[in-house]
């Protein structure tokens, strides 16, 4: 054979046990690599809020321009929009699904409204709201007697509203029904302030 080609196929197969050894040396590292930490599943399915009702809360709120809005579970982020859009506030907002953060992250871009608003893809049990001012809730019982440990660390006197279903064992300052004009049905709302307080007997 000559010369010249059994020093191609030599260098041919140092490339490869080069190649080989490397893939192996990287699969070694990815192996060492803790996985990918899988997202959690929402809690409970989205059941979007009619907007008169999303106006109707935040008119009950009391909602002014030095407010923090925030929605625990916001779905499209239409009471961050409003919020934004109609008192010129902060809004925050936190959901789980993806698809719905990038949708309330559009709109909010598309209203022009992205200074004012963030929508975050994160567990709405783990979130620090000590600085929000007004709290929006529309999730199952359970969930809302979870996050009043999160809830007391707002400031005194800062509003929270809970659409349908109350904070369980927590005493409202006012509770109503009030009826919607774009679906015909009666909503629940129930308005606490900051300390919570212990439901009366």
């Amino acid at each position: 054979m000559d010369g010249k080609i059994r020093m191609a196929i030599g260098a041919i197969g140092l490339g490869l046990c080069l190649a080989i050894g490397s893939y192996c040396g990287l699969g070694v590292s990815l192996a060492d690599e803790p996985p990918a930490k899988p997202r959690r599943k929402p809690d409970v399915g989205y059941y979007p809020t009619t907007q008169d009702v999303v106006e109707k809360m935040l008119s009950l709120a009391k909602v002014t321009k030095r407010d923090h809005v925030c929605d625990l579970g916001c779905g499209d982020g239409r009471f961050l929009i409003t919020a934004a859009k109609q008192y010129g506030c902060r809004a925050t907002g936190y959901e789980l699904d993806p698809k719905l953060v990038a949708k309330g992250r559009a709109q909010a871009r598309e209203q022009k409204l992205d200074t004012l608003v963030r929508i975050e893809e994160r567990d709405i049990f783990t979130v620090d709201v000590s600085e929000v001012t007004v709290m929006m809730l529309f999730l199952l019982p359970d969930m809302n007697a979870k996050l009043i440990p999160q809830l007391q660390k707002m400031a005194p006197g800062s509003r929270v509203l809970a659409h349908e279903f109350d904070i369980p064992g927590i005493q409202p300052d006012q509770e109503l029904t009030w009826v919607s004009k774009q679906d015909n049905s009666e909503h629940l709302i129930y308005i606490y302030s900051i300390p919570l307080k212990p439901r009366k007997p």
